[in-house]
């Protein structure tokens, strides 16, 4: 995979996102993809992917802004970092209620690609923030 490839393929998995495309999120990933999202486990494979796209669906209504994507020469790897701008619509457990607070966060996320698909995502944000502003 080329950077040029790398690129499109993490803008795809991102403009998917702030579609609330799912099924196209799923597309861009590998069937053994390991994800791993800020202060929790590691999932592996589609369905749990899928999973959590859907519990992400009802409890956030979340678009990215400010996007900037990163690769490696070889296409292996890349990284992107963003602006998330959402809103928390149903209470996830053990974190604050949720009322439709508004929030404004910095976060990125990091990518291992292997044959035309991302097999790892690692996504970053601070998680005392995003706590200090829906609990405000």
């Amino acid at each position: 995979m080329t950077r040029a490839e790398a690129m499109a393929l993490i803008g795809r998995y991102y403009a998917a996102f702030n579609a609330g495309d799912a099924a196209g999120m799923l597309d861009c990933v590998a069937e053994d993809v390991e994800h791993r999202v800020n202060e929790g486990g590691i999932r592996r494979g589609r369905a749990k992917f899928a999973e959590f796209c859907s519990h992400m669906g009802v409890s956030y209504r979340e678009e990215l802004k400010d996007m900037v994507i990163f690769a490696s020469d070889d296409g292996a790897r890349g990284a992107a970092e963003f602006v998330v701008h959402g809103e928390y619509l149903q209470t996830d457990p053990g974190l604050p209620e949720a009322k439709g607070q508004r929030y404004i966060l910095p976060a990125g996320g990091f990518f291992e690609l292997r044959d035309g698909k991302i097999a790892r995502v690692t996504t970053f944000y601070n998680l005392n923030d995003w706590i200090a502003q829906v609990s405000a």
